[in-house]
């Protein structure tokens, strides 16, 4: 396992999150969040940040459903 490949953080349009190759362009419908680093550096920074698993859609029905 390469520990020296660089990793950045994408999130997309539902709130989720992802590690990608930091050489790599972005793919379309994510956006990098400004975190780059190893890969456990991005993995703890996901593990921090994401706490609620759920896309935003189904989070905003619910939140509506429960209004």
């Amino acid at each position: 396992m390469d520990d020296t490949a660089r990793y950045q953080v994408l999130r997309n349009d539902e709130d989720q999150y992802s590690l990608w190759p930091a050489d790599l362009e972005v793919p379309e419908g994510w956006h990098a969040v400004g975190k780059e680093g190893t890969k456990d550096e991005c993995s703890a920074y996901v593990d921090e940040v994401w706490t609620d698993m759920r896309p935003r859609s189904l989070r905003e029905r619910m939140d509506n459903a429960a209004s």
